[in-house]
């Protein structure tokens, strides 16, 4: 059938249309296409060129430098030498085991260092450099270098490592550091990515831990260019990291020297202190270790004897340490009562050699007791009896926050590792603690620094600054950051009777240069430099009836560990105090025989500025000090001998 003319228009205009639409569409597709590829080509070229260059740039941490250690007078504690080392970059280095293989060729590697650097490089990010092996010789340097074509990813870097001048005087305060370990990345919420990198050293205990965010630094960045193999080509761009800051303490190089060789093999600690204002001018703690041991991974050869020696070399014993603080506890006894007016520093008490207390016998050291005595007599020649009487007066309450207003059972701020809080105990901790109420038997032995009561030595040094000053003195370790200077330790006036200070301070005085005083045989005979202190002794056994009724063995007699520890609190001059002191030696017997000499000893060595004067010592003493000296000044440390001409500047 034919179609008409209306029809075919009709189809015509309809086949049209479709063509027009259909042309559109091609017309914005290849638009769209073109605008695409404009903005691919045109608009996003350098992003694509920098990714097309990460197959051969690639982006490495520099680490930073770490601050370094310096005591008061610039002498330095803790430094950064250059050591060299060779490292590998698993993704630049494609088949690591055969990059092992060849580098084993070159240079001498051992089985365990090669089974160590694949484990750190599978545990690592893949563009991390680990380091194969450290502290490696120029020579081996050279070889790696020359041998570079061979060996992919591996290259030859120049760091710092910590080594301390020092040595082993002053391993238990600038600390050391080591390795950053899986625990101490789980210990921080969100670690830094320089301490990612395998080997990388952080603070482990005391200063080097408290402030090593401040000794770390930041980080800086490298872009080098590698070859197809992985080897580096050149080093495109550097950002230098942030050194990390320097440290100054307050500690005295020399002094803390000279306190160590005077301890000798003693199991004991020292701390001195500046009255004027906090600064830890010494804090001693012997047997030491030498901290450069380990940097790189101490030996077992050379860590179980640290590990398993009964006089604790690894324990840091003025700050960590916890003792009775035996009859160096007695000034707190006395000011708790002269203070709330229970008693007045003339008042006597007899000493019969014993107290019943409770049905109980407290014992006096002196077996036929002291008779009648005050305070300043009780205090010279050390009676128990009359600290028990005062302490069932006074009560233990009023006696431990005493102590605390002397720094006793106060954990002090410091930037060391594990300060210990000690013990002043009251009633409510024994019931929480103990599960028990509080006796009298109880007060009467805090009353003489036994039973519960636990102090360190740094919180007595503490308390005899206090005494000497009448101000709250805080130790102070870190003298300055960058040359700011932290804040002083001075302190302000406690608030306390002048006049029952004086008489303390007074008793404490005849302790030493009284010849009924229990240290007389210390005592410092120069005007200038008079001292002032207490001994104390405290048991870490019990004496039974039936021992005291026969006679109690003396501590020359008992094993070492069975000995009391021996203790001595000081400040000097006493007219006008700048130095306080502990001195403890673990097991060391009498307070007076083994702790008063070295304290007279150090004492003067910091109030000289050096060795002292014979004349400072009593003649009966000079030849054996003279001596004594000589053999110091020949004992000293090895690590110290090139340090002379530095100490001098």
């Amino acid at each position: 059938m034919r179609r008409s003319r209306a029809d075919n228009d009709a189809t015509h205009t309809r086949l049209t249309r479709r063509a027009a639409l259909l042309g559109g569409a091609q017309l914005l597709f290849m638009g769209g296409l073109a605008a695409r590829m404009r903005y691919l080509q045109v608009d996003q070229a350098d992003q694509f060129r920098l990714l097309a260059e990460e197959n051969r740039i690639n982006i490495r941490l520099i680490p930073p430098a770490r601050g370094e250690i310096f005591d008061r007078n610039g002498i330095q504690l803790a430094d950064n030498v250059p050591s060299y080392r060779i490292v590998m970059v698993r993704e630049d280095a494609g088949d690591v085991e055969a990059v092992m293989e060849r580098l084993a060729q070159v240079i001498e590697i051992d089985e365990e260092t090669r089974e160590r650097a694949m484990t750190e490089m599978s545990r690592s990010a893949p563009f991390l450099p680990v380091t194969i092996v450290d502290d490696v010789s120029w020579e081996v340097v050279s070889k790696v270098s020359v041998n570079a074509p061979a060996l992919p990813g591996v290259t030859p870097e120049v760091g710092l490592t910590r080594v301390y001048p020092r040595g082993a005087d002053f391993a238990h305060v600038v600390g050391r550091v080591g390795r950053v370990s899986q625990a101490d990345l789980d210990a921080l919420e969100n670690p830094d990515q320089v301490l990612r990198i395998p080997r990388f050293q952080i603070g482990k205990i005391n200063v080097e831990a408290r402030a090593e965010n401040l000794l770390r630094g930041a980080a800086g960045t490298k872009h080098v260019e590698v070859n197809a193999t992985g080897r580096v080509m050149r080093e495109l761009e550097r950002r230098e990291g942030q050194a990390g800051a320097d440290l100054q303490l307050t500690v005295d190089a020399n002094l803390q020297r000279y306190v160590q060789a005077r301890l000798g093999e003693e199991s004991a600690a020292v701390v001195i202190i500046d009255c004027e204002n906090g600064d830890l001018a010494a804090l001693a703690s012997s047997p030491s270790y030498d901290p450069n041991l380990f940097i790189g991974g101490i030996s077992s050869a050379d860590y179980n004897p640290l590990l398993n020696s009964k006089y604790r070399p690894l324990v840091n014993k003025p700050i960590q340490g916890t003792y009775p603080p035996g009859s160096t506890f007695k000034m707190i006894v006395a000011l708790a009562a002269i203070e709330e007016g229970i008693v007045t520093p003339d008042e006597t008490v007899y000493c019969p050699g014993h107290l019943e207390v409770a049905g109980r016998r407290f014992h006096c050291w002196k077996r036929a007791g002291h008779g009648w005595v005050d305070l300043q007599h009780s205090l010279k020649q050390s009676c128990d009896v009359y600290y028990y009487d005062l302490a069932v007066k006074v009560g233990i309450e009023k006696i431990t926050a005493m102590a605390n207003r002397f720094g006793l059972g106060i954990k002090h701020d410091l930037a060391l590792s594990s300060v210990a809080g000690g013990l002043a105990p009251t009633k409510q901790w024994k019931r929480s603690a103990r599960g028990e109420d509080w006796v009298v038997g109880d007060t009467v032995n805090a009353s003489i620094g036994q039973g519960f009561t636990l102090s360190s030595p740094l919180q007595l040094a503490v308390m005899s600054a206090r005494i000497a000053t009448g101000r709250a003195v805080t130790p102070r370790l870190i003298k300055s950051i960058d040359g700011v200077e932290q804040p002083s330790g001075a302190g302000e006036p406690m608030g306390l009777n002048e006049n029952n200070l004086r008489q303390l301070r007074k008793a404490m005085y005849d302790v030493v240069n009284d010849r009924r005083g229990t240290g007389y045989r210390s005592r410092i005979i120069d005007d200038t430099m008079r001292m002032a202190g207490k001994t104390g002794t405290s048991q870490v056994r019990n004496i039974t009836a039936a021992e005291r009724a026969r006679g109690v063995t003396s501590n020359a007699d008992l094993p070492w560990e069975r000995r009391d520890h021996a203790l001595f609190v000081c400040f000097a001059p006493y007219d006008k105090p700048k130095y306080a002191a502990c001195v403890l030696v673990e097991h060391g017997g009498g307070g007076s025989t083994a702790a008063a000499p070295i304290a007279r000893d150090v004492m003067l060595q910091a109030m000289a500025g050096g060795e002292p004067p014979l004349e400072a010592y009593p003649k009966s003493d000079r030849g054996r000090i003279a001596t004594q000296q000589e053999e110091l000044r020949n004992t000293t440390p090895e690590t110290t001998a090139n340090l002379e001409g530095e100490d001098q500047a």
